[in-house]
């Protein structure tokens, strides 16, 4: 497969009262056609905000980006807004966290699924409303004709992120980034969302990447998955490779907090020590030292690069588990 994304040492900073906040510090991925990453992190990771750098939706004064975006031979950095409005819907979509916020609450679903297709796909109303009934069954909302009368609060959550979904594939894009797809929905409509994200994936030849805080949320849905860390990526992997041969502690601690039926009823659920670092600091050596209980003096005195165990599995860690 070829690559229809390749991002290169991509910085992205936010200037705030506080200071330089550094949200993603030299990140590079790339990402095939046809293929699902999943990125994974904490709160605070730098995932959203490195997925919508990539899209090309961070734009503004405050706002200190660096590093090539390249999409089917465009780097999207050097274009300016009008340019890059160009490829967002047609070639580039997300599905955002929180369809409530996302959709407008003072707008009817069919009001706002009919827009981009008519501003971007050039569809006489009637076509456009024709086409997001299809859209509608397409993601398996029930009585789609019957949604396009109603406000985003007359919707289930689920029901809210099935329409995100189709309003981000109206327009047939061939890369999704889906950012917490399953927030706030319970566990039968998260697989529900999922397995749907999987065969649009499939039927219609598009990339996507799912970004998410769960590990097991990717689990089954993805070919490759990044696990970010203060704005870095710590570790990649292919999906079976990461859960097989773990090397970063901090994938290992994302993967014990992660609920079992096979734990001891009544036992604690596990959790990751400390906080995440400050995002306004510089990191003098290894981002994750102060709350791995592997760390040694080098963690903290030297900052650790990518390192490949072969197969394209690539950690950041002087002391990976396991051993090199």
């Amino acid at each position: 497969m070829s690559d229809l994304i390749s991002i290169t040492d991509l910085v992205v900073d936010f200037d705030t009262k506080r200071g330089t906040l550094h949200a993603v510090r030299g990140v590079s991925l790339d990402i095939a056609a046809g293929e699902s990453v999943g990125i994974v992190g904490e709160s605070g990771s730098g995932k959203t905000v490195f997925s919508r750098a990539a899209m090309g939706l961070l734009r503004g004064n405050r706002v200190h980006r660096t590093g090539k975006i390249i999409f089917e031979g465009t780097d999207l950095r050097t274009l300016d807004n009008e340019q890059v409005r160009e490829y967002w819907g047609t070639k580039i979509a997300m599905v955002f966290q929180d369809p409530m916020t996302a959709l407008n609450p003072v707008r009817r679903i069919g009001s706002q699924m009919s827009e981009s297709l008519v501003k971007r796909l050039g569809m006489s109303k009637e076509d456009a409303k024709k086409r997001s009934i299809e859209l509608l069954s397409q993601v398996r909302l029930p009585e789609p004709e019957l949604a396009l009368t109603k406000y985003p609060h007359q919707l289930s959550g689920g029901m809210r992120q099935r329409v995100m979904i189709a309003m981000s594939i109206a327009c047939n894009p061939k890369l999704l980034f889906a950012d917490e797809p399953t927030t706030a929905l319970d566990v039968t409509v998260q697989a529900q969302v999922l397995e749907l994200l999987a065969d649009l994936r499939k039927d219609m030849g598009m990339a996507m990447v799912i970004v998410t805080h769960d590990l097991g949320v990717v689990a089954g849905y993805t070919d490759r998955i990044a696990v970010m860390y203060g704005g870095e990526i710590v570790e990649l992997a292919t999906t079976t490779d990461l859960f097989a041969d773990v090397k970063m502690p901090y994938t290992e601690a994302l993967m014990n907090a992660i609920p079992r039926i096979d734990r001891k009823r009544g036992s604690s659920l596990a959790a990751i020590e400390g906080m995440p670092p400050d995002p306004i600091t510089t990191h003098t050596g290894c981002a994750f030292a102060a709350r791995c209980p592997y760390a040694q003096q080098k963690c903290r005195d030297q900052h650790p690069e990518l390192v490949d165990a072969g197969n394209g599995h690539m950690y950041r860690c002087f002391f990976p588990i396991g051993g090199k």
